[in-house]
């Protein structure tokens, strides 16, 4: 990514968190639901409630456990930002018309909105957010994918696949909290 001065108030996690929190990819997932449609009740989780709920989950785990906050926080903001609408019947949709191309994979997904898509700042492209938020975005991609990651972005995000090492423990993490919130909250929308 492109290098920028440190903010003399805030630290890169926190400047990470303010963007993906600003971007109008954030905005989007008030309409993206887990697991019903959106016009099915409003007492359903959308995917910016889920975001929210891991962000809760995962500062609070953070905090017990000594890790970084605002790390944990912009990842599990901006975690979701790649999936598609129509919950998970939407992405089984997506990644059959995808097939032939390998699939679709949110992560990968989520990855390139906050690189690409994001356009908010006239100096780089995407959000530019730090490599370890990057990092934990992604999660977890397919061999080819992290193939493709490594040409665009030698020693990036997709080289940690081709290692087969683990990311950090804030993304680690972050995985855990989202599990637990959506293996929950799942249950719990079913139930309503």
């Amino acid at each position: 990514m492109s290098p920028e001065p440190d903010a003399p108030t805030r630290s890169l996690y926190q400047r990470d968190r303010d963007r993906i929190v600003h971007s109008t990819a954030f905005r989007r997932l008030v309409y993206k639901t887990q697991v019903f449609l959106n016009h099915e009740g409003d007492l359903f989780r959308t995917r910016l409630t889920h975001s929210l709920e891991v962000a809760q989950l995962g500062r609070s785990i953070a905090r017990s456990l000594g890790l970084d906050e605002d790390l944990v926080e912009a990842i599990a903001l901006a975690h979701d930002l790649g999936h598609t609408p129509f919950g998970h019947a939407g992405q089984d949709a997506l990644n059959d018309c995808m097939a032939p191309f390998g699939g679709f994979e949110h992560n990968l997904q989520s990855l390139r909105v906050v690189d690409a898509l994001e356009e908010r700042y006239p100096q780089f492209e995407g959000l530019n957010l730090t490599f370890e938020t990057r990092e934990g975005i992604l999660k977890h991609c397919s061999l080819a994918h992290a193939k493709e990651l490594e040409q665009r972005e030698p020693q990036g995000v997709g080289q940690r696949f081709l290692l087969r090492t683990q990311p950090s423990l804030e993304a680690q993490l972050c995985n855990l909290a989202d599990e637990l919130a959506y293996t929950a909250h799942d249950i719990d929308d079913g139930l309503r």
